[in-house]
């Protein structure tokens, strides 16, 4: 839901933090607290209460287009609309949401790369096998400036990614994880980035994007909460993340 700064925003940014709403809940304090409008989503069909259609071709035009219906609703419905400036919109994507964020900002998803190595026999990749023709692709100009986190990196080539034009920032982990893989598919993401975009590598896995776990959420999802290697410290790593995605989208967006 969008969530106002403390002082009157100007900008809007748009945080699409993955299959739960609030699990970059941190990073969208820190930028509410710096003045930014932040709106964040679960996606009907993939997220943590509905699986429907995770894992599926489905997914590579719902995610999008959740995204452009949120954006219209916020600049158009939205009771307090009048505080966002529709010339500074910024999104936030983690995992499967950053390669949707690439998406939105133009590439046309490289669903021929997946096809030539996927074996599995459920999902996308069945479909693929089976002739199933992909979504096509959902674009929105709208989006003026990115932070890209650790994305699903298979459908993305130097070739496709070479149409994105607005600036971005991009961050890996060194050590992959669920869905990335084991950080070579995004270092070879990196390696192929158009322009000079801004480059972070963390030493650490996948989850270590997800804010800090509460000891009730690390006793219950344990494989989100437990970092590789073993003592990386979350916690701190995530004040200087949080402030490093501050400054980076006032430096696009401008000063709140």
């Amino acid at each position: 839901m969008p969530r106002h700064g403390r002082k009157a925003a100007a900008h809007h940014l748009l945080a699409r933090p993955g299959r739960f709403f609030g699990q970059h809940h941190d990073t969208a304090a820190a930028l509410a607290d710096a003045g930014f409008v932040v709106a964040s989503i679960n996606h009907p069909g993939d997220t943590y209460s509905d699986s429907s259609r995770r894992d599926t071709l489905s997914v590579w035009g719902s995610r999008p287009a959740d995204i452009v219906r949120l954006l219209d609703f916020l600049l158009k419905d939205w009771k307090d609309r009048a505080v966002i400036d529709p010339a500074k919109v910024g999104f936030f994507g983690f995992s499967l949401g950053g390669s949707t964020g690439f998406v939105l900002m133009g590439t046309r998803p490289d669903f021929a790369r997946i096809a030539s190595f996927c074996k599995e026999t459920i999902g996308a990749c069945a479909e693929l096998h089976s002739g199933e023709t992909p979504p096509e692709p959902i674009h929105d100009a709208r989006i003026r400036t990115a932070v890209i986190v650790d994305p699903a990196p298979g459908t993305l080539t130097r070739e496709n990614l070479a149409v994105v034009k607005v600036p971005f920032q991009f961050w890996r982990s060194q050590f992959g994880g669920p869905g990335v893989g084991d950080g070579s598919g995004t270092e070879r993401v990196a390696e192929g980035l158009p322009g000079k975009p801004d480059i972070h590598v963390v030493p650490a896995g996948h989850f270590a994007f997800l804010a800090p776990c509460s000891p009730e959420l690390a006793a219950a999802i344990p494989r989100i909460c437990t970092d590789t290697p073993a003592g990386f410290d979350r916690v701190g790593f995530h004040r200087e993340f949080n402030a490093a995605v501050v400054t980076y989208f006032r430096e696009q967006l401008g000063e709140q």
